[in-house]
């Protein structure tokens, strides 16, 4: 499908859209002041060690320390990479790593809530058609690439950059795919010489600190997202069209024609309704066209995904609405994941259906639709309670984590305690200083609807308080606290 890639630049953020007819699939944005440290190669100190965990936490020079796995872990002395199997009996970490020791690392995983960002010793280079893996000899091609022929054409390639004796290691991109022999070879190059420069680079460094910075979001995208899809890529910066228009000349010449500087007044994504696309990314609720809807909640485990009928009440019965309520739904999830850029664990709830045979086209529609994510995801089969379990790979936050924080009100639970929950809390409360209560006054504070409860629906309540405690009860409104906040205040008689 024709795919168009928006670029909006500001001085404070970079914001890379990708679209298809109109429909926003994928934002991707960089501010300024916190860029993304994914691909990003550092010379750390490790700090701490946790044989119980099997893991070390690594000083890269960040706020919070780099965790790494064992699993993340290659022993450089031997040059052999540990087995990632879930069988495998990994060697104790201290006998791999020591307190202080420096540490080549790649960070794999943004700093994700209070997790620091995760790391690995697997170092790892990529280019517009091939990632290098040094100190290893694996080679490998995408899966993506399905013809079998030209399968073996890449394999053949392969065959004359790799060089086992160096312990070099390849792996071809999806972007590979017929692509001319003479541009692979040019890669594996530019990638050796990279290395090189990184390797040499860390030598002089002092631990902790950068040693190689990946590319700006605007040419990540060009180097990863790009594909023979891409129709038109539109800029509204013209220093950095300058610049893509270079990258591109060099490295994607075929797609130069698609690079379009936008000379429109309007906000380039006001102009292609991205705005409204990405404020409803963030909300819960997701409506489907037949009038169903999706209910999306981010957790710190997990992410849910419930299926609605809502106000589809269908034509024949309701096995066949339920169905045709799933299959929209099972159409339109893998968009929602990638457009809010959810990672982990995911379980979609979809409505219980009896036929086995819809079952199975459900599930048919959610891995179709899921074939175009980029990102590494496996799907399960549908459990008898209606539920599908599936993992997609997180290396960033969500959107929603990226452009939200969680409400001062609520903590982010979603729900604030009703007025009448509060006053109960206030007449608790006021009980709890009955004794000192002699001779006093009892000023209440709270905000506006706390307070109208206590004088309109609960004033008899709270007269028969006054009258019990013989005390005079009084009210302050205040315009700053939340529904939440209350304050009961021993006062002097005057």
């Amino acid at each position: 499908m024709a795919e168009e890639i928006i670029i909006s630049v500001s001085s404070h953020e970079t914001r890379v859209a990708v679209v298809e007819q109109g429909l926003l699939q994928e934002i991707f944005i960089e501010r300024f002041h916190t860029r993304g440290t994914v691909g990003n190669i550092y010379k750390g100190k490790v700090v701490r060690i946790l044989p119980g965990m099997q893991s070390a936490f690594v000083d890269i020079g960040h706020e919070r320390a780099a965790f790494m796995h064992v699993s993340d872990l290659v022993d450089s002395h031997e040059s052999v990479m540990l087995d990632r199997g879930e069988s495998v009996a990994y060697p104790p970490i201290n006998q791999i790593l020591r307190d202080g020791q420096d540490l080549l690392v790649q960070v794999t995983k943004e700093p994700i809530n209070t997790k620091g960002a995760r790391a690995t010793s697997s170092i790892s280079l990529a280019s517009r058609f091939l990632v290098y893996l040094p100190e290893t000899s694996h080679i490998g091609i995408s899966q993506r690439i399905e013809d079998e022929d030209e399968r073996q054409r890449l394999k053949d390639i392969l065959g004359q950059i790799h060089q086992p004796e160096l312990g070099d290691g390849f792996i071809v991109r999806t972007a590979s795919e017929r692509a001319g022999e003479d541009e692979i070879l040019k890669d594996a190059e530019l990638l050796r010489s990279r290395w090189l420069s990184v390797n040499q680079d860390s030598q002089r460094a002092k631990a902790p600190s950068l040693v190689y910075e990946d590319l700006p979001l605007h040419l990540r995208v060009m180097r990863d997202i790009i594909s023979k899809e891409t129709v038109k890529i539109l800029v509204d910066n013209r220093n950095i069209f300058s610049v893509m228009e270079r990258f591109l000349g060099d490295f994607i010449p075929g797609k130069n024609s698609c690079l379009e500087l936008s000379s429109l007044d309007l906000q380039l994504f006001d102009a292609h309704n991205l705005e409204d696309q990405i404020e409803a990314a963030l909300q819960q609720k997701v409506p489907l066209k037949s009038g169903g809807y999706l209910v999306i909640d981010q957790t710190e485990a997990m992410t849910t995904v419930d299926v609605n009928t809502g106000a589809f009440v269908g034509r024949k019965d309701l096995e066949d609405t339920i169905y045709r309520t799933n299959l929209e739904a099972a159409a339109a999830i893998p968009r929602q994941l990638r457009l809010r850029s959810i990672g982990g664990i995911v379980i979609i709830d979809f409505i219980d259906m009896v036929n086995e045979e819809h079952k199975r086209q459900v599930l048919r529609i959610l891995e179709k639709r899921q074939q175009s994510d980029r990102v590494k995801w496996n799907i399960a089969e549908i459990s008898e309670l209606g539920l599908v379990e599936m993992t997609r790979k997180r290396t960033h936050e969500s959107l929603l984590k990226r452009m939200c924080e969680p409400c001062a009100n609520c903590a982010g639970r979603g729900f604030i305690k009703t007025a009448e929950s509060v006053c109960l809390e206030i007449f608790r409360d006021i009980q709890r200083t009955a004794r000192d209560l002699k001779d006093r006054r009892c000023l209440v504070m709270a905000a506006q609807p706390v307070v109208d409860r206590l004088l309109d629906e609960d004033a008899v309540c709270m007269a028969e308080l006054a009258k019990a405690l013989n005390a005079s009860i009084s009210f302050q409104v205040e315009a700053s606290y939340t529904q939440e906040q209350f304050d009961v205040v021993l006062t002097s008689p005057s």
